[in-house]
């Protein structure tokens, strides 16, 4: 076997090899980078351009080396290109065939050419100005197509200056080299046009979830903005529990595919909610429902006023009728309390219909005092002055939501873990629903909707689930409470740890790491972002 011969199979293998890199990167500045290289390597150039094709109008200088200038642009070099974008159609329509690199892109066509100076069917005065202000003398190029599948150009290999590698002169493109390029060309469509597809399916991915959000947002306002904001949270948490080295998390990393999972968990975490009836999640106060039943509260509160008001002039009458000027200012002190008993009553049940983190046992018993009331119906018949079911509400301990209620709002993880395990996720997504859907469970078993325990949980939906409660807490736009300040949360959380509600080693470091700083400075009202004195966390260890 001639020495031609060996080298073309070496070139050949070379060409397999890059192919295979080409179809393991990831990164699309990283892929664009390894084409351009690995064309100028096979084929000893100097010098070459990668262009991507934009919006099938422009060409746009997306990679540019020159080893004898010692320059690089663009891909992972940091370095930007400011060149302006080559048009592919010129002013009235026509198809720009005087750049070469517009040629080749318009029609297809590979251009082969041994000497730019000499060669008369394109322009290449850009080419001689930036010779002459930069003493390089371009001579060979090779300007190659990149079409994808459907025979669309998407982007353009221009080499320069191949390199004789014994007399290290510069040399023409040969026919081989020609060949090969065109090869790597075909292999780098296809790599550039997967992943292309990949980051489309993505971003349509992502978006379609943003839809679902913006579903729920439209619903309420009090759970769009949330589930914007977990993802950040989780993501920060991850990060940080992935650079652990002692302890229980001293053996968790994540990969940017482990990152991506929890991230797509993370804005997926609540998509029940969907199904969740509005009135329940917007259930700012006790006794709403479609209204706040407060106003019928109110008129009845009046009607016994007004009934106050007519035993009190009843009893005047009476009174002046008998002489009795006693029983006059007797009947006016019982009208005076009355009314004062009445007003107290009534400013109580406002207050108590707002709900809080906790009702006092004499408060529930001061409304069942206030419900045994008698008030006269449209019939004239007595009844109570607030229903078992108003009564029943008002007397809710925490929040604003009964227990039928509370059990509707819980039902959407359910809702959310049926709605993702329906799916047929890809292998680098299959977690996603046990992440999403574990992030009302609690370390001692005592969570929902599987009662499952830290050890049965994976470290994702633990993260999901400190993110969840701490996003709660801090959150201001929510119907039925304020948002608490960092140091409140943060103490809630220490009980919830101490309680085995939350991960111990995850709350040390969100603790540790004050992540809970960036996050406020992002979301949080400036009110709400006051002092931490780590020495006050319960069960924390500065």
């Amino acid at each position: 076997m001639d020495n031609a011969n060996v080298s073309l199979i070496g070139r050949l293998e070379q060409l397999n090899q890059i192919g295979i890199a080409l179809s393991g990167e990831k990164d699309i500045q990283g892929l664009l980078e390894k084409i351009l290289l690995a064309a100028k390597d096979i084929t000893a150039s100097d010098a070459g351009t990668l262009y991507q094709v934009i919006d099938g109008k422009e060409l746009q200088f997306s990679i540019l080396r020159n080893d004898s200038l010692k320059f690089a642009q663009g891909g992972t070099t940091g370095n930007p290109i400011r060149l302006p974008n080559i048009p592919l159609y010129l002013a009235d329509g026509q198809p720009n065939h005087r750049m070469v690199a517009a040629h080749a892109a318009v029609t297809g066509e590979t251009v082969n050419i041994e000497d730019a100076y000499t060669e008369s069917g394109f322009d290449f005065k850009g080419t001689r100005e930036f010779d002459a202000r930069t003493g390089y003398r371009s001579q060979s190029f090779l300007t190659v197509p990149m079409r994808n599948h459907e025979g669309d150009t998407i982007g353009v290999l221009q080499l320069l200056n191949a390199i004789d590698p014994a007399s290290k002169a510069i040399r023409s493109f040969s026919k081989e080299d020609q060949h090969l390029v065109e090869s790597l060309a075909s292999q780098a469509a296809v790599a550039l046009t997967n992943r292309q597809l990949i980051q489309q399916l993505e971003a349509l991915f992502e978006s379609f979830i943003g839809l679902i959000n913006e579903a729920i947002d439209e619903k309420s306002p009090y759970t769009g903005g949330h589930c914007r904001r977990i993802p950040d949270l989780a993501g920060m948490i991850g990060d940080a529990a992935s650079q652990s080295t002692t302890g229980g998390l001293a053996d968790f990393r994540m990969t940017e595919k482990d990152r991506y999972e929890l991230k797509i968990a993370a804005m997926l975490h609540d998509c029940g909610k969907i199904t969740t009836p509005v009135h329940v999640v917007d259930k700012a106060t006790k006794l709403e429902t479609l209204f706040d039943r407060i106003h019928l509260v109110d008129a009845r509160f009046d009607t016994l006023r007004r009934d106050a008001e007519i035993a009190l002039l009843k009893a005047r009458i009476q009174a002046l009728e008998n002489g009795n000027h006693q029983g006059v200012e007797s009947a006016q002190r019982i009208y005076d309390e009355t009314v004062t008993q009445l007003e107290a009553d009534r400013e109580f049940l406002h207050k108590a219909n707002l709900g809080g983190e906790f009702m006092k046992p004499e408060d529930q018993a001061n409304v069942d005092r206030i419900a045994a009331y008698t008030i006269l119906d449209k019939d004239g018949k007595a009844t109570r002055f607030l229903s078992e079911d108003e009564a029943s509400n008002l007397k809710i301990a925490r929040g604003t939501l009964n227990d039928a209620e509370r059990a509707i709002i819980n039902n959407h993880i359910v809702v959310t873990i049926k709605m993702l395990e329906a799916l047929p996720w890809p292998k680098h997504l299959k977690n996603v629903p046990e992440y999403a859907g574990g992030h009302h469970e609690r370390m001692d078993g005592k969570g929902y909707p599987r009662g499952l325990t830290r050890d049965q949980m994976s470290v994702q939906a633990r993260i999901l689930a400190v993110a969840d409660i701490f996003e709660a807490l801090t959150a201001s736009d929510r119907p039925y409470k304020r948002g608490k300040t960092l140091s409140e949360a943060i103490t809630i959380m220490g009980r919830m740890m101490l309680d085995h509600h939350i991960d111990p080693e995850l709350f040390d470091v969100f603790i540790r790491n004050k992540l809970y700083l960036p996050y406020a400075e992002a979301f949080l009202d400036p009110a709400q972002i006051d002092a931490i004195d780590e020495s006050k966390i319960p069960g924390y260890t500065p």
